[in-house]
């Protein structure tokens, strides 16, 4: 017999099922489900066991189209469901929901959701794009649910009609976690600590730190922001880049690279685990990327406080609003972005009117308890109608 409250959450990764839903998992328990999570194996997946204090199963699962091993994944998550019996299983990440929705479907699970954050065959194109929508129509064709977590997404699956409109839903007001608004602030951060990171960073009194965080590729617009900062001109502008590079997978342009090595107003730190201080040192978010899902960056900067300088795209157009937290740009525009920046670190009257909206803007529509109590009122909906 099904137990009608056990729930399998189920990612790729396991580092997706630890922090994308942190938080979330204990909640549900905590709320009456016996959460399973699922994820191929991993240091992450023993951590979302102790932490978050559910269940784990590791299953392989790859995110590069490999059909015999995709193949192998789809039958042990078949087989999962057979022995667990859930109720609800709700899958994230592209290939997790092509495994979690088929198997579910296929063992006769009756509740089936899939969340869409961000779609990586948005910049895909010939047989790779065609391949990659045909899974994700048979994705969404096995799930009972689809919830993107930006409007914009929900409006692209419209669009290129992935799935028909009564199967979607934006849960609240977007993203799949929301932001834990008591950690990311800017009072967490003592003064003594941003003075030594600023004394370390070489940061100065009067000093206009604009921030990226992310990762150093040519996909989140590094290229392009590199440019319009070189060609600013501003003396007490900085750019503090937070975040690794891919080398291998999306390289930067030879002069960026030059320009990042040889400017010494640009700041590069690498990857961080605690983004917060470097926030805490800066006056201004700039994410000039070319796609994403529902950004966690653009969510966390307005917590502690900065507005943002953001790309025309799905979920940055969301969390900034023209003119009360941000400006939003073209995509792939470095001479937008330059014009932005002149303008927020030249005039400081009109920076500051977007700084103070900064924080209440997240707050008001982001904070986690609100995007959990909406999926938690959700499950219960669809509990009820069976």
């Amino acid at each position: 017999m099904t137990n009608h409250r056990k729930l399998i959450r189920i990612t790729t990764v396991p580092l997706s099922l630890k922090t994308l839903l942190k938080g979330q998992h204990r909640f549900m328990s905590e709320n009456g489900f016996e959460v399973l999570g699922v994820s191929s194996a991993g240091r992450e997946l023993e951590e979302v066991r102790v932490d978050e204090g559910i269940r784990v199963v590791d299953l392989e699962m790859t995110r590069t189209i490999s059909p015999l091993r995709d193949l192998k994944a789809l039958w042990q998550f078949y087989r999962l469901c057979k022995r667990e019996k859930p109720t609800i299983v709700h899958s994230h990440t592209p290939k997790a929901g092509i495994v979690g929705m088929l198997g579910a479907k296929l063992a006769g699970v009756p509740i089936r959701l899939h969340t869409v954050a961000g779609l990586p065959l948005m910049e895909a194109t010939g047989v790779k794009r065609k391949v990659l929508d045909f899974v994700e129509k048979l994705t969404y064709g096995c799930a009972t649910k689809v919830y993107p977590n930006a409007k914009g997404l929900y409006d692209f699956i419209v669009r290129n009609t992935y799935t028909s409109n009564n199967k979607l839903q934006v849960i609240a007001n977007g993203s799949s976690n929301g932001i834990d608004t008591s950690f990311f602030s800017a009072e967490r951060i003592s003064v003594q600590q941003k003075e030594a990171l600023k004394s370390q960073l070489g940061i100065h009194e009067g000093d206009f730190v604009f921030i990226f965080v992310g990762r150093l590729v040519g996909d989140k617009g590094i290229n392009e922001l590199v440019a319009a900062f070189k060609g600013l001109h501003v003396p007490q502008a900085k750019l503090l880049l937070v975040g690794g590079a891919e080398a291998e997978l999306d390289p930067l342009q030879p002069e960026t690279l030059g320009e990042i090595e040889s400017n010494p107003n640009i700041i590069v730190v690498g990857f961080q685990k605690d983004v917060r201080p470097y926030f805490s040192v800066s006056q201004a978010l700039v994410f000039p990327s070319y796609r994403e899902g529902f950004p966690n960056v653009v969510m966390q900067a307005g917590a502690m406080g900065l507005p943002g300088i953001v790309s025309d795209i799905n979920g940055c157009n969301e969390i900034i609003i023209e003119g009360q937290n941000g400006t939003i740009i073209p995509v792939k525009n470095a001479e937008a972005i330059q014009k932005a920046m002149l303008k927020w670190s030249t005039d400081r009257g009109y920076y500051e009117s977007l700084r103070v909206q900064a924080r209440a803007g997240i707050v008001g529509r982001y904070e986690q308890a609100v995007v959990w109590r909406a999926l938690l009122e959700e499950y219960t909906r669809l509990l009820g109608r069976l």
